[in-house]
């Protein structure tokens, strides 16, 4: 019965094989727009009709929503009888198994789940104890710190390799740094704070623990991971652990599209797959639904290969369609105005703003253009930078609410004590030492505080307390969406006074926080909430419910690694010279720009129908100066003799002068000036 509802989806015979494949281990080799998450729901389904419980089904994924997305999906093919997948990605299952045993794993039940920015402030705090925080000289910031430490987890490589190989210049702090890093896990475990890479450290561990690892793997009987070429090393085990003979197990992925190694991803996992499970068999999906059969042509050309997963796309369109277009610059001025041109013309051809997309390597490849967009009133939407989540507003009303969940959250106090005028880091320090997160009874002390604090700081910061502690006491009953809302609502008013008087632009603010709030009481519990907006938060405020966009229309100006799994009809990619893409940054080793050049590809693949390549010749040093210091740009080598051929090549010449062309002007004033030389 499966099986026929399958076929009937339209799975061509790649597809099909491997949606019905019996056993395992099996990679499913899949190519860009071939259709990938249409085999895995197929997969989940047959499975689901082998009779599996849904339940002991594990769908691994990259993000929430497309677990979510893919589990609606397969329900809905399977019927409602069958019930739901367990799904998610790897940090939310991870949470979801230590949550529930959060005493085998020596940690309190309110232990709090702190994000990258958390991580970074406390490093910030951290690393003055241990004197890189002295002026004079050049030290690493909380920021570098952070990164090293993440670094080092998620490759599993030790401190001093990964700075020798990645900071340099910080080679002289390396003993500094490592007992930074042991202090940092010392204070998260006697805080209970728990920061991205120990849910897998610690799903890992139990995973390998003889006594705990056998109960975990028993829940689950197939294991379907998403995305494998973007695992790190603690992930991988992780997946090798859930599956150690490689029975239901199915890994999707390709490595041709692995982007992310700046968080430790490696697309090695891939490839050594075979080598972990020699058993392991490989079914390609080639086929191409998704571009027009001259941008296939194009991505095949640029596409890297790797031994033994070696894979050349076969678009599925009817052949035709216009070719790639490449489009040489005189610079990044004119390449601004060629794209508005370009943008603009298929506007009128009837293609909207919002299905055309400008891809940049970096946000600020961005910065003429947007000026230009500007200047002509075009409207546009940009992603890839700031998360909702990680604006400082946003940030101190998760503090405040993850106060309530977890008292002991030092870091969230550090914060909260901040938003008040007078209070600086230094104090902020002295103030939180005062209250003794750590200990019981914080609410008790903050009268202490509040006589340690400055004098202008001690009416606010009493009223801040003193709502907060009435807060407090409701933490206990705040299960339930009704107890949630009631909660999010005490501190929102807790916080108003402050946030009015540090942000002239309150109003947006708030209006930012009463969203978030709204959104929040939708979560069983406030951990549910707080766990849901760290692990996978909002990517701006319109992920929210808000207020509905004024204009109809907007084109979308989006970095590569965002538009990652995403496809517009018309695709433009500007900066295609040798500095930018590949970046410069990553041009000091070979997996730098094996990585760019996979980076490359996955901008080209992101095409429906069109795709303008921009390359600037010359490259102004200072854009807004009103000298012509310049570079010449080199044309990216990505972009090979065989590479061009797929293309058409014009040339976009710079603006010419307002003025007619005035004859013989330099003998007119050479003339006029000779009787200037006269004795």
């Amino acid at each position: 019965m499966f099986e026929s509802s399958v076929v009937a989806d339209g799975l061509d015979d790649a597809q099909r094989e491997a949606a019905t494949f019996a056993g395992g281990p099996l990679l499913v080799l899949a190519g860009a727009g071939a259709g990938k998450t249409r085999t895995l729901v197929a997969r989940a389904t047959w499975l689901l009709g082998q009779g599996l419980d849904p339940a002991r089904i594990l769908l691994l994924t990259f993000t929430r929503r497309a677990a979510d997305e893919m589990m609606t999906r397969a329900a809905a093919h399977a019927g409602s009888a069958h019930g739901r997948i367990t799904g998610g990605t790897f940090h939310s299952i991870a949470h979801r198994i230590i949550r529930r045993h959060a005493e085998s794993f020596s940690l309190p039940p309110q232990f709090t789940v702190i994000d990258p920015g958390d991580v970074t402030d406390l490093f910030d705090v951290l690393r003055a104890a241990h004197g890189l925080a002295e002026t004079g000289r050049r030290t690493p910031r909380a920021a570098v710190i952070a990164d090293i430490y993440c670094r080092c987890v998620s490759t599993g490589n030790p401190a001093g390799q990964v700075i020798r190989e990645c900071f340099p210049w910080c080679t002289a702090f390396a003993a500094e740094l490592a007992e930074v890093f042991r202090s940092y896990v010392a204070h998260k475990r006697a805080h209970g704070l728990v920061d991205f890479d120990d849910l897998l450290l610690l799903w890992r561990a139990a995973l390998a623990d003889p006594a705990a690892g056998p109960v975990l793997r028993g829940m689950f009987d197939a294991v379907l991971v998403d995305e494998y070429q973007d695992v790190n090393a603690v992930q991988a085990d992780i997946v090798r652990l859930l599956a150690p003979s490689g029975a239901g197990l199915t890994c999707v992925g390709d490595d041709a599209q692995a982007i992310y190694g700046f968080r430790g991803a490696d697309p090695a996992h891939l490839r050594r797959l075979a080598d972990v499970f020699p058993a392991l068999a490989i079914i390609r999906l080639a086929r191409n639904y998704r571009s027009a059969h001259p941008l296939v042509a194009l991505a095949n050309t640029v596409r890297p290969q790797s031994p033994g997963l070696e894979l050349t796309l076969v678009a599925d369109r009817a052949a035709g369609g216009p070719r790639p277009v490449l489009v040489r610059c005189h610079d990044e001025a004119t390449q601004a105005r060629e794209i508005i041109a370009r943008i603009l013309d298929a506007r009128e051809d009837g293609t909207d703003l919002r299905e055309q997309a400008v891809l940049i390597r970096a946000s600020h490849h961005s910065d003429v253009l947007e000026i230009e967009l500007a200047a002509r009133r075009i409207p546009y939407k940009k992603y890839g930078g700031l998360r909702f989540t990680e604006a400082a507003h946003v940030r101190d009303f998760l503090a405040a609410l993850r106060i309530m969940a977890n008292p002991a959250d030092d870091i969230a106090w550090f914060r909260i004590l901040r938003l008040h005028d007078g209070i600086g880091p230094a104090t902020a320090r002295r103030l939180t030492a005062v209250l003794r997160p750590g200990d019981p009874g914080p609410w008790d002390r903050g009268p202490d505080a509040v006589a340690a604090a400055p004098p202008r700081a001690r009416q606010p910061l009493t009223a801040t307390l003193t709502a907060l502690a009435a807060a407090a006491q409701h933490t206990a009953s705040s299960d339930g969406a009704a107890g949630t809302a009631r909660l999010t609502t005490a501190v929102l008013a807790a916080l108003d006074p402050l946030l009015r008087v540090r942000y002239p632009d309150h109003p947006a603010r708030l209006a930012d926080l009463h969203r978030l709030a709204d959104a929040a009481t939708t979560r069983p519990s406030l951990h549910d909430a707080l766990v849901e907006l760290a692990l996978d938060p909002p990517v701006s405020a319109s992920d929210l419910a808000g207020p509905p966009g004024l204009d109809e229309d907007y084109l979308i100006i989006s970095t590569i690694h965002a538009a990652k799994g995403l496809e517009w009809p018309i695709v433009h990619l500007p900066h295609l010279v040798d500095g930018a893409i590949p970046s410069d940054m990553a041009l000091t080793t070979a997996d730098g720009l094996d990585e760019e050049h996979r980076l490359f590809y996955v901008a080209l693949t992101r095409a429906r129908d069109q795709l303008h390549l921009y390359a600037p010749h010359r490259l102004h040093h200072h854009r807004h100066a009103r000298d012509d210091r310049h570079s010449l740009g080199q044309l990216t080598r990505f972009l090979t003799p065989q590479a061009q051929a797929a293309c058409s090549t014009t040339h976009a010449a710079p603006p010419q002068p307002a003025l007619p062309l005035i004859g013989a002007l330099t003998t007119r004033i050479d003339t006029d000036l000779s009787s200037l030389w006269t004795p």
